[in-house]
C-alpha cells in the first residue's frame, strides 16, 4: 500500500503492499508494548486463525463441470506426447521474458563493442592507431555473436488448435487458482463489491470467467472474453459448452468472445482482468497503451496477474507506474537495484486429474489490484511477504510496511500479548498482520 500522502491520488493499490480495510477496531500499536491491546475482547468472537488480516485460501478446486469438460477435450484430441508438450510449454512460459527494446539492444551493443575494442586496441598515452578493415569487421562479428548468445530472443506465440489444447492442459488449473486468490482478496476486503460486467483481456482458456462466476455468479451478467487467437477462443467456448463439439447451451450464460477490445471509450466494466497476458505484447509502447486502455475501461477494479518471477513482478510495477502516475506513491521496496526480488505468493490447488499430475500443486504468482475511488480511511496494515516461521515461543514475520520498508519482526506472547502472538503464528504468506507500525519502527524482540 502507498504512503498516507498517496490518498491524494484517489486510487488504491493492492498486491505487493497492504490496502484498505474497515476493521479499525482490530488494530494493534507496536512496538510500544504498553499500547498493545491484549484485552479479552481484542478479537471479539473471531478465532485467531480468522483474524481480520487473513487473506489466504486453502487449496483451490476447479469447478467439477470445468474439469469434466477439460478431460473430454483431451480424450477427443489427437495430440501425441501431450505430457512432454505440457512440461515443455510450462517451462517455456515460466522462463519467458519481456521483449528487449531496440534502444536497450543498441546500448548493449555499444557497451560490448567498447569492451571488446579496448581488449583488441589497448589504450596508451599515445593515440592508438585505427584498426584495419579486416580487424574492424572481425570485431563487429564478435559483437554480434556475443549479443546473440546473451540476448533473450522474444517470439510471439501463435496458438494453433494443438498448442491451445496443450496450453489448457498446462495452465488452466494454475491460472484459475491464481485468479481465484486475487478475487478472494477483493471479496474479503470489499464484501459489498458486486460486479455486473467483466472484461477479460487475453482470456485464453476462459479461466478468469470461471473464477469470476464462482465468486460473483449471482450478480455478473456479462463476461467479455478478448483474445487475439481464434483457436484459443474456440477452445474456451467448447469448455463453456462442457467440451462438446456440437453447439450446446453454455454452462453459465452471458459469456461473449471477441478478438479485439471494444473501441468505444464509453464502454466500461465493473471488473477488468488481465492474467498472464502482458508478456505477450511485443513492446513497452504496446504494453503502456494496453494498460491505459484497460484502466480507461475500468469502472471498479483492475486486476493484473503474472508469473511470480522477477519479470512478472517488474511488469506489474511497470503497469502500476503507468496507471498511478503519482509521485506520492512509494516504489516497491523489493525492486532494490542491487538485489531485486519478486513480490509473489503461493496458492495451493488441485490440478486437472491427468495421469502426470500430483494430487496437489502450488502456483507461484504476483498480482496487482487497482481500484477507482478515494484512498482515505484505509488501515496501513503490513503484508506478510514470506512464509511465517514459528519457533519455540516466538514467531518470525517478514513484513512489507506502508512506509515502503521491509521489516523482519519477531513477535512473542510475553512482549506483545497472546492475541497478537497467536494471530501472527496462525498467519500465512500473503496475509496482512492487523497491527499499526509507526514509520521506521519494527516489532522489537530480536
Amino acid at each position: 500500500m502507498a504512503a498516507p500522502a498517496a490518498a491524494r491520488c484517489v486510487r488504491k493499490f493492492w498486491g505487493p503492499r497492504g490496502g484498505p480495510c474497515p476493521l479499525r477496531a482490530f488494530t494493534t500499536i507496536i512496538p510500544r508494548v504498553s499500547q498493545v491491546d491484549n484485552s479479552p475482547d481484542f478479537l471479539g468472537n473471531v478465532p485467531h486463525r480468522r483474524h481480520p488480516g487473513v487473506l489466504h485460501l486453502r487449496s483451490v478446486r476447479l469447478p467439477a463441470k470445468l474439469v469434466k469438460a477439460a478431460q473430454l477435450l483431451v480424450e477427443q484430441s489427437t495430440v501425441h506426447g501431450l505430457k512432454d508438450q505440457v512440461v515443455a510449454l510450462t517451462n517455456y512460459l515460466w522462463s519467458r521474458k519481456r521483449p528487449l527494446e531496440a534502444s536497450e539492444l543498441q546500448m548493449r551493443g555499444q557497451q560490448l563493442e567498447q569492451q571488446l575494442r579496448e581488449k583488441v586496441q589497448p589504450r596508451t598515452a599515445d593515440a592508438s592507431s585505427p584498426l584495419t578493415d579486416a580487424e574492424e569487421e572481425k570485431l563487429q562479428r564478435r559483437v554480434l555473436n556475443r549479443l546473440r548468445k546473451t540476448t533473450y530472443h522474444w517470439e510471439a506465440l501463435r496458438y494453433t488448435d494443438e498448442l491451445s489444447l496443450v496450453y489448457m492442459a498446462a495452465r488452466l488449473d494454475g491460472g484459475f487458482a491464481a485468479v481465484s486468490r486475487a478475487f478472494h482478496e477483493i471479496q474479503k476486503r470489499v464484501p459489498a463489491f458486486a460486479p455486473r460486467t467483466l472484461l477479460d483481456f487475453g482470456s485464453g482458456t476462459g479461466s478468469v470467467s470461471w473464477a469470476a462466476h464462482g465468486a460473483w455468479g449471482q450478480t455478473l451478467q456479462e463476461y467479455l472474453c478478448v483474445d487475439s487467437s481464434a483457436p484459443m477462443l474456440a477452445l474456451a467456448q467448447r469448455l463453456l459448452q462442457g467440451g462438446s463439439e456440437s453447439p450446446q447451451a453454455p454452462l453459465f450464460p452471458g459469456v461473449y468472445f471477441r478478438q479485439f477490445l471494444p473501441v468505444s471509450p464509453k464502454v466500461k466494466f465493473d471488473l477488468v482482468v488481465s492474467a498472464f497476458s502482458l508478456n505477450e505484447l511485443p513492446s513497452l509502447a504496446e504494453r503502456r497503451e494496453t494498460i491505459r486502455t484497460l484502466w480507461r475501461k475500468t469502472d471498479g477494479f483492475l486486476v493484473l496477474v503474472e508469473n511470480g518471477t522477477k519479470e512478472g513482478h517488474q511488469m506489474l510495477m511497470e503497469a502500476r507506474e503507468i496507471v498511478l502516475g503519482c509521485p506520492h506513491h512509494l516504489p516497491c521496496p523489493r525492486l532494490n537495484p542491487e538485489r531485486p526480488l519478486p513480490c509473489n505468493y503461493l496458492q495451493a490447488y488441485h490440478p486437472l486429474p491427468f495421469r502426470w499430475n500430483p494430487e496437489l500443486k502450488e502456483e507461484l504468482f504476483s498480482f496487482l489490484i487497482l481500484r477507482r475511488g478515494p484512498g482515505a480511511g484505509e488501515e496501513p496494515w503490513p503484508r506478510i511477504t514470506q512464509a511465517v516461521l514459528g519457533r519455540a515461543q516466538h514467531v518470525h514475520c517478514h513484513l512489507c510496511c506502508a512506509d515502503g520498508s521491509l521489516q523482519h519482526t519477531v513477535i512473542t506472547a510475553r512482549r506483545h500479548g497472546r492475541d497478537l502472538y497467536r494471530c501472527a503464528r496462525l498467519s500465512h504468506w500473503g496475509d496482512r498482520l492487523p497491527v499499526t507500525m509507526p514509520p521506521g519502527d519494527a516489532v522489537p524482540g530480536e
